[in-house]
């Protein structure tokens, strides 16, 4: 009898203590018949910062490992210290994923699939004329990107920062048709003439209550996406909910993240149902 493959694989972040990711990706390689250990890299028990990042990374090679997820406050610091970016990593200039072969470490982005994924199953037949997003980030980068490869004709960014809406605008605009990204101001208009809403803030986490958006801007007609998962239901899908808008939470962005991240690990593409259920399972 053949042995397994097996994969050593790992997650290098700051409070991840309570990250779903690790079982999530363990339960599907048991799942798919691979040995796989996960292993958490908390830099906040560490007590250490991102500039331990190349120190890691050496770690990480010398003892064997396939790959890395990579989370706050990592996603951009890592960039520099990589042999090779995809072409979405370097588009988006943010790293979750990391492929360690031969030596060399390839960065990727997985966040703007999982949006997307997320989106096409949930959201079909919703209208991708003229969509809103709240938030610059970055986060908000993953899911502007996802917006457009989905085909959204015109996408308006709104974020408290400026100068941030800006940069982001500039850095996709040029990948796109001119005059589909732009920087909006007034968020009552904005909204109106809107077929969708997305968060891509941290508003309405447990930690950051609220909504991004006054809830009486909110209409029937119009569609809802978060990024948020903790809490699954936020203020702003339980408002909208209520007004019976067509809605998708953040649950499916971080699951569809988590199984391309796998099948760029293994080569092996995981069953969603898995992580559904691991996911579904801890948030009990």
């Amino acid at each position: 009898m053949q042995p397994k493959p097996s994969f050593l694989v790992g997650l290098i972040g700051s409070g991840i203590a309570a990250s779903r990711t690790p079982p999530m990706h363990e339960a599907a390689a048991d799942a798919a018949g691979i040995r796989y250990l996960y292993k958490k890299i908390d830099l906040t028990e560490l007590k250490l910062g991102a500039e331990a990042l190349p120190e890691l990374l050496t770690a990480a090679k010398r003892m064997g490992f396939d790959g890395l997820n990579v989370t706050h406050p990592c996603k951009q610091a890592i960039l520099p210290l990589l042999d090779e970016l995809s072409p979405d990593a370097e588009a988006l200039g943010a790293v979750n994923t990391v492929v360690v072969r031969n030596g060399r470490m390839t960065g990727h982005n997985t966040d703007w699939f999982g949006f997307a994924e997320n989106f096409r199953r949930n959201m079909q037949g919703a209208s991708l004329g003229r969509v809103v997003q709240f938030g610059a980030g970055g986060a908000g980068a993953a899911v502007a990107f996802a917006l457009m490869k989905l085909g959204v004709q015109e996408l308006t960014i709104i974020d408290v920062d400026l100068t941030k809406a800006q940069s982001l605008v500039d850095s996709l605009s040029p990948r796109f048709a001119e005059g589909r990204l732009k920087i909006g101001h007034d968020v009552v208009a904005t909204v109106a003439a809107a077929d969708g809403i997305v968060n891509a803030t941290p508003i309405g986490m447990d930690k950051y209550p609220g909504t991004p958006l006054p809830t009486t801007l909110l209409r029937p007609d119009l569609w809802v996406a978060e990024i948020v998962y903790f809490p699954l239901e936020t203020a702003l899908l339980r408002t909208a909910r209520v007004l019976g808008c067509h809605t998708v939470d953040g649950g499916g962005m971080a699951i569809f993240q988590g199984t391309e991240a796998f099948r760029l690990f293994t080569g092996i593409s995981p069953d969603p149902a898995v992580f559904f259920a691991t996911f579904s399972a801890l948030g009990r």
